[in-house]
């Protein structure tokens, strides 16, 4: 089996760690090159990872000259440009969420990567959710008929410090985790018509910026609603994706620990004032695990033993929407995260 040089760019985002972590657990697939960052501020607080043990920290240049494929684990608003920079070397990449830098910037970076027949990955992980597999999974095969609402909420009760470090981000928590939903509801049914978003801030401990929205996509048929807030107690417990159609209804809630799954269809809801559904708890090591398969994909896409199903157009539009329900893509301050 052939394996791929692997190498990380970049420290600064708060799921590198664990997707190093994961790339290590695969020696027959991956060789861990070393790992690249010049903000000494992270080689602090995290090159002491055990995801880094061991492994030389080398200049970008000599990552890109040694690597095949790499990991773009940068703070988030460096993250298109050394994706950009990457395929321009000829370097398939794993791109961590969301995208940044200008719309012009990401398409001239996915149209870089699509002429070199490069991968690109972006690590939405609810992609690899056992759930939402399975709830693609019905609608594909249409149990769920002709979908005509979505409804996705993915919230937290933020602790001060990260709330602070998301003013650094037109759109605030929408632009951060609100991105994983419209991933989600962009491959189901594509791109909406119109967007409409309602931007707010509670300036909860006088930390301003939006962290109380909701973002409506509108379709021939469908509406789409995705809440996201970084103030909600409970907010985890309450993360949810509610799919329904024509013959069929799936509601995930909790997404994750624990993970539970509800499922109706005609047969089983015969009855109009009655809550009548299948419930199955799925087993989803969230901690462990989350980017084990993500991670085996990407190097099935390089070798080309899969095909990606997320493509260079989907990742596209994806990132279209979220610029329009933030009203631009963009960043306020680059001030890194404090006590993370």
């Amino acid at each position: 089996m052939k394996t791929i040089k692997i190498g990380q760019i970049g420290l600064g985002h708060n799921h590198g760690e664990a997707k190093m972590l994961a790339v290590r657990k695969f020696p027959e697939l991956f060789e861990v090159v070393g790992y690249c960052e010049e903000n000494e501020e992270w080689v602090e607080k995290r090159g002491k990872s055990s995801a880094y043990a061991d492994l030389p920290r080398l200049s970008e240049e000599e990552l890109l000259s040694k690597c095949d494929a790499l990991l773009i684990e940068t703070d988030v608003w460096d993250l298109t440009a050394t994706a950009l920079r990457a395929v321009k070397s000829g370097k398939h990449i794993h791109l961590d969420k969301p995208a940044s830098g200008s719309i012009k910037d990401y398409k001239k970076m996915l149209d870089t990567a699509k002429g070199k027949d490069l991968v690109v990955q972006l690590g939405y992980m609810y992609r690899y959710n056992t759930a939402i597999k399975e709830c693609i999974k019905l609608y594909k095969e249409g149990s769920l008929g002709e979908i005509f609402s979505i409804n996705a909420e993915m919230s937290t009760f933020h602790p001060i410090n990260y709330r602070t470090w998301l003013k650094n981000f037109k759109g605030g928590i929408m632009y951060i985790l609100g991105s994983h939903m419209v991933d989600l509801i962009v491959y189901l049914l594509g791109e909406p018509k119109k967007v409409h978003s309602y931007l707010k801030k509670t300036n909860l401990d006088g930390v301003s910026f939006e962290d109380n929205n909701l973002a409506v996509l509108e379709y021939d048929k469908a509406l789409a609603r995705i809440y996201i807030s970084s103030v909600e107690v409970n907010g985890f417990g309450r993360r949810q994706f509610v799919v329904s159609g024509s013959k069929g209804t799936v509601d995930i809630k909790p997404l994750e620990r624990p993970c539970i799954f509800n499922y109706s269809d005609l047969s089983i809801a015969t009855g109009s004032y009655s809550d009548l559904k299948e419930v199955k708890e799925i087993e989803e090591d969230s901690i462990n695990s989350r980017y084990d398969e993500m991670m085996k994909d990407f190097y099935h896409y390089i070798v080309k033993e899969k095909q990606n199903p997320f493509s260079y157009e989907h990742d596209y539009t994806v990132q279209k929407v979220l610029d329009k329900i933030v009203k631009g893509v963009g960043v306020n301050a680059k001030d890194t995260i404090k006590g993370w």
